[in-house]
């Protein structure tokens, strides 16, 4: 039974109904959140799980029913859903069921809001219910309800961010000293990485974020599978030694930018300066710069993954939702993304040393017109597995690519060249 507000009664309204649907990290925090907190107008009337015994917690209250059933969950008198999922199925699935049952839906599903949110949120208005994803990006930093309201009568040119707690705690260990593999490890034992770290080290689930903050503060709607990520798995210890040598640090950065109508996008591990505000970002953090036409860069900080940070976003959509809010309608245009900047490079070679390297280095880079800034090499490493590094001024992507597949053919590496964006 559904006890009421006196302070929503004497307005007169009732609490929010609320189905969370997954009690995992996320899910048990929001339950936690609105059991401790009691934000006015939400009631926790449901709770759907697989195995749902095994995940049941008294202290959520007495009258939170907890089922296994999610047709029912679906069919109950809850207003709204909170889907706390993830993936694209079955969670797609029960948003739409709950949007065409005229409900509202919060969720934290990054990835079925990158490739499916324009069309749910059209279902949503349709059937009177309303969509709200403020936990999507960069867990409990208001970075969305700020694009939505903060920067709506801006026109905003440029994202850049560290998107990916999970990346962020990895890279910053390692620019302590520690390694890829141990860290890993770690990151899995705190809850921070899946067993499978894919989504994250891969940089697909920086690219659906990335994409989201596309459609909502550049206003270009795009497929993110055209956004081609680079895994941060490519980064050893040597990149970091060089990087510090060059006053920079790597983090994992995704980028966006809009310039005369052409859409550049791109995720992957980018050199930082030091001084740049991303470069303070260490554990679990994520950062978010949007660059404004009018109003300059705005930054957006804070604590990007683990339960409680995103529970505290989802709470915050549902509280909005009890008191009368809805998203702020933002137009959008399909585009095609590209991945052509123009930015200065830093690349990393490991070759069996002999005569003639650098002279052939340097003159694929002529040949497309590349101009060297810098080319580093530390003592101490022996001839037949020596790393060296070139860095080049600011060119197209697609010249240095050309200018690397001739490289590449060159007998005394031992590897690919590996070729990181600088973030000046």
């Amino acid at each position: 039974m559904v006890q009421s507000d006196p302070a929503l009664e004497s307005r007169g309204l009732r609490p929010l109904r609320i189905a969370i649907f997954g009690f995992g990290t996320v899910g048990s925090s929001v339950a936690r959140i609105v059991a401790e907190c009691k934000p006015e107008g939400l009631q926790l009337t449901h709770v759907f799980n697989r195995n749902v015994a095994r995940k049941r917690a008294d202290w959520a209250g007495p009258s939170v029913v907890w089922s296994e059933d999610a047709d029912a969950v679906l069919a109950s008198d809850a207003d709204v859903i909170v889907e706390l999922m993830g993936g694209l199925d079955p969670a797609g699935g029960f948003i739409r069921r709950a949007l065409e049952a005229g409900k509202s839906v919060v969720t934290a599903n990054k990835k079925l809001i990158a490739f499916h949110g324009v069309e749910l949120e059209r279902l949503a208005a349709r059937h009177g219910g309303h969509l709200k994803y403020g936990a999507a990006v960069a867990g409990g930093i208001p970075v969305i309800p700020g694009v939505e309201q903060g920067l709506a009568g801006d026109r905003i040119e440029k994202i850049e961010g560290i998107l990916n707690g999970t990346c962020n705690f990895i890279l910053s260990k390692m620019d302590a000293g520690a390694e890829y593999a141990p860290v890993l490890a770690e990151a899995q034992a705190k809850g921070y990485a899946e067993a499978d770290p894919t989504e994250d080290v891969g940089g697909f689930d920086a690219r659906a974020k990335l994409a989201i903050l596309m459609r909502l503060a550049m206003r270009v709607e795009v497929d993110p599978d055209e956004i081609v990520p680079r895994p941060i798995t490519e980064v050893t210890a040597v990149d970091f030694s060089y990087a510090r040598d060059l006053g920079c640090t790597i983090r994992q950065v995704a980028r966006a930018q809009k310039t005369n109508g052409n859409v550049a996008a791109t995720v992957g591990p980018t050199l930082i300066d030091l001084h740049s505000p991303m470069a303070w970002s260490r554990g679990t953090e994520n950062m978010v710069i949007l660059s404004g036409h009018y109003g300059g860069d705005v930054v957006f900080s804070g604590h990007g993954a683990g339960g409680h940070p995103t529970a505290v976003a989802v709470v915050s959509d549902l509280v909005a939702l009890a008191h009368g809010s809805r998203r702020v309608e933002i137009p959008s245009q399909k585009a095609k993304v590209e991945a052509e900047f123009d930015v200065p490079h830093y690349i990393r070679f490991l070759v069996n040393d002999r005569p003639g390297i650098v002279h052939e280095i340097t003159g694929a880079l002529a040949r497309e017109s590349i101009n060297i800034r810098a080319i580093v090499q530390k003592a101490g490493y022996p001839a037949n597995a020596l790393p060296f590094v070139v860095t080049v001024e600011p060119c197209k992507s697609s010249a240095l690519q050309r200018a690397l597949a001739s490289i590449r053919t060159m007998d005394c590496l031992l590897e690919p060249p590996l070729d990181l964006q600088m973030l000046e």
